[in-house]
């Protein structure tokens, strides 16, 4: 086996609003805003109000690399959910510990990208931001196996009223 390829990268903006804490569920109901850094001109994203939604590449800046794991586990330790390997999960307990996300972009305001359907928490490094492209998107049928939708089901609703 070779030895893996590193590379250095630089976030390019960070959350600044939105999502104070990470959740399992109820992830909608919520504007964030994705501020891009100071070191780009404003005419790196120009054309981007044009697009519904993007593509967001980021850092679980919250894990510890202790968070690792390189074994199959059950999701969410539930153990009616069949054990998945590490590159199942699509959670901070992964090698490089990096997400994706793809929010609606509501509106482009200076430096700042409001946005909804996102689930990355305020204080997040985003590493990269483009527009989505369907045409890029799955191509085939996309299937999944049931307990995904078991899972998440909820993601995306808005969080119930606390009384």
């Amino acid at each position: 086996m070779t030895s893996p390829m590193r590379i250095e990268i630089t976030a390019v903006a960070q959350v600044v609003a939105g999502h104070k804490d990470p959740s399992h569920g109820y992830q909608g109901g919520v504007v964030s805003i994705i501020r891009m850094n100071e070191d780009f001109p404003l005419e790196t994203l120009q054309g981007l109000p044009e697009f519904s939604h993007l593509e967001i590449l980021w850092h679980f800046h919250r894990a510890s690399p202790a968070d690792v794991v390189l074994h199959a586990r059950s999701p969410r330790g539930n153990p009616a959910w069949p054990p998945t390997g590490t590159f199942v999960h699509r959670n901070h307990r992964r090698p490089n510990q990096l997400g994706t996300t793809h929010p609606q972009l509501l509106r482009v305001d200076g430096r700042d990208l409001h946005v909804t359907y996102c689930d990355a928490v305020v204080g997040t490094p985003i590493f990269d931001v483009s527009p989505y492209f369907p045409v890029m998107g799955p191509q085939g049928e996309v299937h999944v196996p049931e307990w995904v939708d078991e899972m998440l089901g909820d993601y995306w609703d808005v969080p119930p009223v606390k009384q």
